[in-house]
């Protein structure tokens, strides 16, 4: 992936940073964020960006406002929500509007972020990377809520899953979907695997599906 450009987008908790992809004729686009980690370099996050702009889809990578400011954990949802509406609209709307459909996502919280906004943003469809349905060894503290909340919008989703993420397994994040096809599971766990082949062909096999 040649060098993105970078653009500043003002939020309520600071200038969050995106960094764009965007080829020639590009068949639609992807806004991607990070997880609770807050890093854009994590090797999965990078494969998948790369992956999907080489397969002709333009690539959003953001870098929260939280990360920018240089908080080392994400606020709540309360306030993490409302900091990312903006660059999703910032990057949808003007001359410059990404292509559509639009497929909003993350890895780990950024997926949650995604999920829990995706109708509020207009999206086309919800991408994950290691959905965290739940704290390890705690699986009581559920947050299928916000796996399913683009379901009742009718927003297409798919999640992938490391097959011994200690965050929930692909089987217990197919248990709280409608439709078992709508998770695909992969070598490693909760941060994947260091040649995350897998994941990029699921994510890319997920958006050639809404072109």
């Amino acid at each position: 992936m040649s060098s993105p450009r970078v653009v500043e987008v003002e939020t309520p908790l600071g200038p969050a940073r995106v960094h764009l992809a965007r080829p020639p004729r590009a068949h639609g686009s992807v806004v991607l964020t990070h997880g609770a980690g807050g890093s854009l370099r994590a090797g999965d996050v990078t494969a998948v960006a790369t992956g999907l702009v080489e397969a002709g889809w333009a690539v959003a990578l953001v870098e929260q406002a939280w990360v920018v400011a240089g908080r080392k954990l994400p606020p709540p949802a309360a306030t993490q929500d409302p900091a990312w509406l903006p660059v999703v609209a910032h990057l949808t709307t003007g001359r410059g509007a990404l292509p559509r459909p639009l497929v909003v996502g993350g890895k780990s919280n950024g997926a949650r972020v995604a999920f829990r906004t995706a109708h509020e943003v207009g999206a086309d469809a919800a991408l994950a990377l290691a959905f965290p349905l739940h704290p390890p060894g705690k699986p009581e503290l559920s947050r299928a809520g916000e796996l399913r909340a683009p379901v009742p919008h009718g927003i297409p989703l798919h999640v992938v899953q490391g097959e011994s993420d200690a965050f929930g397994t692909p089987a217990e994040v197919r248990a709280e979907l409608p439709d078992p096809s709508w998770v695909t599971g992969v070598k490693g766990g909760h941060g994947f695997t260091r040649k995350p082949d897998d994941l990029v062909a699921a994510a890319v096999a997920f958006v050639r599906t809404l072109a």
